[in-house]
């Protein structure tokens, strides 16, 4: 996350509230906005597993 009071967490690693407060509020415009609102759709839909694979690469490093 580029800014705010989660800089520096992976998008994907964003507490749900803060994903719920963007779907409320509006999302960022651009290249962020567009992945939170994805990261919103995956959480909301329960889709978090597909997000596995990425932390493990993550963690192999």
């Amino acid at each position: 996350m580029p800014f705010g009071k989660h800089q520096g967490t992976m998008i994907a690693d964003l507490p749900a509230n803060y994903l719920h407060w963007f779907a409320r509020e509006g999302f960022p415009k651009g290249h962020v906005g567009q992945l939170l609102q994805l990261m919103f759709e995956i959480d909301h839909n329960g889709l978090n597993g597909l997000l596995e694979p990425l932390r493990r690469s993550r963690q192999a490093r």
